[in-house]
């Protein structure tokens, strides 16, 4: 019987796979964008083995969480710790984005007609699917919200139906956002606006089909019972990753979409 409240992981192969694949996938990319015959071969390869790894990795975490029971109050706390450096991680990522935008659009360029938006550029109008946007992915949060307290309270059901709920508008976004781009009169080769407007919200778009699966994996875990009102953190983990989401929205649409355009 262990002394020490800690889980000391069994030898598993999927570490030193998940590096054998992420390197094929960058070995693939490089050749792909080089034009190398079977680059397209090497890089599908890399990704689907990565995408095998992500399945068969978490699927042993959750059996070491929900049926072996070795995620004690300590590995719980340490869990959280590496969600919360994570999800910091991940802003930095954004902070780098608007840093690019605000460089360029406080003090624009005479290339681009030392104005902004750029000479030729037909910005989109933000009180329409942006602000639709807006209001969907803020009621997305206030579901997972009521998921999490219905979660604790210890009312499955109301959890269930809160988080297929949270689902629906995060696909409903993804669709609205999909239009968007097809829509756009202007393309992420359109000067630096383009690239940064591209960027920033394709980045984040990124974020909610991630965030889209995290939570669809919680909705099937939590059908199957493997939550309880003290043991959760796979769900909260989600909820926090979608909080963060919805508040790197509101800066993209108070800034890009708003601000940027007029």
């Amino acid at each position: 019987m262990s002394k020490h409240p800690y889980h000391l992981v069994d030898p598993s192969p999927w570490p030193i796979f998940a590096s054998f694949s992420a390197f094929l996938t960058t070995i693939g990319g490089v050749m792909y964008m080089h034009a190398y015959q079977g680059g397209s071969f090497v890089l599908s390869l890399g990704i689907i083995m990565v995408m095998y790894t992500m399945v068969v990795w978490w699927r042993d975490v959750i059996r070491e969480a929900t049926f072996q029971g070795l995620h004690t109050q300590a590995v719980q706390t340490g869990l959280r710790y590496g969600m919360i450096l994570f999800i910091v991680s991940e802003i930095m990522f954004f902070v780098a984005f608007f840093w690019a935008f605000f460089h360029s659009s406080l003090a624009p360029t005479v290339e681009i007609g030392a104005v902004w938006p750029p000479k030729g550029i037909q910005v989109l109008n933000p009180w329409e699917i942006p602000f639709l946007n807006t209001i969907i992915l803020l009621s997305s949060g206030a579901s997972v919200t009521w998921a999490h307290h219905a979660l604790v309270a210890g009312n499955r059901e109301q959890a269930l139906q809160a988080l297929l709920l949270t689902v629906v508008f995060a696909v409903i976004f993804t669709g609205f956002q999909a239009y968007e781009y097809l829509e756009a009169p202007f393309t992420i080769s359109d000067s630096v606006y383009g690239s940064t407007f591209y960027l920033a919200t394709g980045f984040h778009g990124f974020h909610v089909i991630i965030g889209t699966i995290f939570l669809t994996v919680c909705l099937i875990r939590l059908s199957q019972h493997h939550f309880t009102k003290n043991h959760h953190f796979g769900f909260e983990a989600a909820a926090w990753y979608w909080h963060m989401v919805d508040v790197v929205w509101l800066f993209l649409f108070v800034c890009i979409y708003y601000w940027g355009g007029i």
